[in-house]
């Protein structure tokens, strides 16, 4: 079993990345988990996305 942790300020780069990362898997995708975080510095909103995805690989 391995993990990979993907972590973008765009939601956007988030689900390029991730779905990048799908099509080349090469095995079972366990589970995706997703997350989204929000902060404020100053009077910036910083947000923060990011998944893991749990999978297994052909051997």
């Amino acid at each position: 079993m391995r993990v990979k942790i993907f972590d973008f300020e765009d939601e956007k780069d988030l689900e390029d990345e991730v779905n990048e990362f799908l099509e080349g898997v090469e095995g079972e995708v366990i589970d995706i988990k997703y997350q989204v975080s929000v902060s404020i510095y100053s009077e910036e909103q910083i947000f923060c996305f990011s998944a893991m995805i749990v999978y297994d690989e052909v051997k």
